[in-house]
């Protein structure tokens, strides 16, 4: 059974003053939920973007870790000692097509997995798997996210309260934390499978900065949501969402906008200053790295890495594991016509342009499959 944890106060006068200071935090500040609608069948891409309150992953960038896991998948398949590629099991995978998304752009929980923690270090259980409930109650997770067949949708906690963001609903739903406990059994009872985060989930949007990782159709003021308004507000339809950005409410560029014409010489000034001190400053990352010689094979320090280049082709070659990680960047860049190219490695694969002044050895990469694409 899943447990609901209860902190109801015995006393009126406790309960008074629990609500109104739960009620004054409320106030504080504003909320925005944010709840993408169901496109074809991507409701896997909706339910990760719902979880994490942000536009933050597409098809395409979803499609490539299913790729990517794919392939890792057939490479595993191709080395066993039962006839590698022509083993019955690879040519029967290699039918199939896919193994992670299908041709409607249905992904597989380990292309969900792989996401959240490829981009956001997220790990993602049933919420029945050993140990992930021995210490935590039911309301004290973070989110959650309910799979039956081909059909996914997130439960989050913004500002302590649960919301349904099925992206088939028209706007989000409450769900109270004395229902929670219910509202989970009962989707496993139907037969859905729920996934978890147990904490350390981006926090709910508060301000336009935050409001700006996500579509403007898809937020929805929360104070609107909880006072049961049939018109709740969007970002999309909010009139203050221009102030502060140089337009005018009624959509006309204004005093605020790059006009200096009518500005004094000390107004000027301070914009230049602050136009400066939005200029880049170069990085680490940025710089260019020379390509070191390929060591002979069976040379003391030499290691071997394989690449998937974003063409598609792959090579291998050799370097020293003393070599900086930039070094292979160098290497693909020599291969992709100077086009920028994302690498990434590991399972599940992850992006290791932080690595760049890491050694090889120090990064672990020796021996890996290293998958490039254009960005």
């Amino acid at each position: 059974k899943i447990r609901s944890s209860s902190h109801r106060p015995s006393h009126p006068a406790q309960r008074t003053h629990s609500s109104t200071q739960t009620q004054t935090m409320s106030n504080s500040r504003q909320y925005w939920v944010y709840h993408e609608r169901q496109d074809a069948l991507l409701c896997g891409q909706h339910a990760l973007n719902n979880l994490v309150q942000q536009n933050a992953f597409s098809p395409g960038s979803l499609a490539d870790i299913a790729g990517q896991l794919d392939q890792m998948e057939l490479n595993f398949m191709a080395q066993n000692d039962e006839g590698g590629t022509s083993s019955k099991d690879y040519l029967k995978r290699i039918a199939e097509g896919s193994g992670n998304v299908d041709e409607s752009g249905n992904f597989s929980i380990e292309v969900l997995r792989s996401a959240l923690l490829s981009r956001f270090d997220l790990e993602l259980p049933n919420i029945q798997q050993k140990g992930v409930r021995d210490k935590v109650e039911i309301t004290d997770i973070e989110g959650f996210i309910c799979n039956r067949e081909s059909h996914w949708f997130a439960i989050r906690k913004i500002n302590d309260r649960f919301y349904n963001l099925n992206s088939t609903l028209e706007r989000p739903e409450f769900i109270s934390h004395f229902k929670l406990a219910a509202e989970m059994e009962a989707l496993q009872n139907e037969g859905y499978s729920v996934f978890c985060v147990l904490n350390s989930l981006p926090p709910p949007c508060t301000s336009d900065a935050m409001m700006d990782l996500g579509l403007p159709q898809y937020w929805w003021k929360e104070e609107d949501l909880m006072s049961g308004k049939s018109n709740a507000m969007t970002r999309a339809d909010d009139p203050w969402k221009d102030v502060g950005s140089g337009r005018r409410l009624d959509g006309n560029a204004g005093r605020g906008g790059n006009d200096t014409s009518q500005m004094s010489e000390d107004e000027m000034l301070q914009m230049a200053l602050a136009a400066s001190l939005e200029q880049p400053v170069p990085s680490m990352s940025d710089r260019a790295y020379a390509l070191t010689d390929e060591p002979a094979d069976g040379a003391p320090g030499a290691v071997k890495i394989q690449f998937r280049l974003p063409d598609g082709t792959r090579a291998v070659r050799r370097f020293s594991e003393s070599d900086l990680v930039g070094v292979i960047y160098a290497f693909v860049a020599s291969k992709c016509s100077k086009q920028s190219v994302e690498l990434r490695a590991g399972f599940p694969p992850k992006d290791i342009s932080s690595k760049k002044e890491a050694t090889i050895a120090d990064s672990k990469l020796a021996g890996e499959m290293i998958h490039g694409r254009y960005v």
